[in-house]
Parts: structure tokens; sequence; C-alpha cells
């Protein structure tokens, strides 16, 4: 893994969470991952599974839209089709060190989610 790019990575990782892998997913995270997420930061493996492995429990469907990299960051963009909401945009920005996500900046919109969860608990 650590003559891999960080697009490479990124790639992997990606295809393995959206693919409904999630223990495949943490295996390209660093233990002491920091992820800046929209509801803020999140630092170590664990709470990362905690915040992502929930999503990717939810996810019906993944269209990677574009990809780009070099050899310690990448950027990926997708669209998601999840259980509560059909279309939820992201994008993610990785550091990759040794093989492994250092870091990992998320940018989806939150508003959807909060609706389908007020919805659903009316």
């Amino acid at each position: 893994m650590t003559d891999a790019t960080a697009l490479d990575v990124a790639l992997a990782y990606h295809r393995a969470w959206t693919g409904h892998d999630f223990e495949a997913a943490m295996q390209y995270v660093a233990d002491d991952i920091v992820c800046q997420s929209p509801g803020g930061p999140i630092e170590g493996a664990e709470a990362f599974r905690g915040f992502m492995e929930p999503f990717s429990k939810i996810l019906l469907e993944s269209a990677l839209l574009s990809a780009f990299g070099d050899e310690t960051t990448a950027l990926l963009m997708y669209d998601t089709r999840t259980v509560p909401v059909a279309d939820a945009p992201g994008a993610e920005l990785l550091t990759v060190h040794d093989g492994r996500i250092t870091h990992l900046r998320i940018i989806f919109d939150r508003l959807p989610f909060t609706q389908a969860a007020a919805a659903d608990a009316q």
C-alpha cells in the first residue's frame, strides 16, 4: 500500500465503503485520522468509523463523478442515493501518507438529511 498514490488509496477507500465493505475501507484509514466534516472535526479512526459507517449502511448507490490526485492528495466528487435522501452529492479532499488516509475533508449538504429525519419523527 505504501507505493500507492493518494488517488489510488482514495479510490480504493471509496470503492470499499460504497461497495458496503466498511472493514475494507477502514484498512485505508490511519489510526490518527483527522476528518473535517460539516458537523465539526472528528479525530481518530474509531470516531471516524462512528461518523462514516452509519452513512455507508444507508447508502443505496453511488456514482463517482470525478477524481484527481497526486502522490499525497486526492479529490473525489460523487453522487449518492441513500434510504432517506434521494440525491446527496459529496466531495472529499484526502491526504495520504504511507498508504493511509491521515486527513479527510468531506463536504455535503446536511439539510436534506435533517429534513428527512424531521419528517420521520412526525
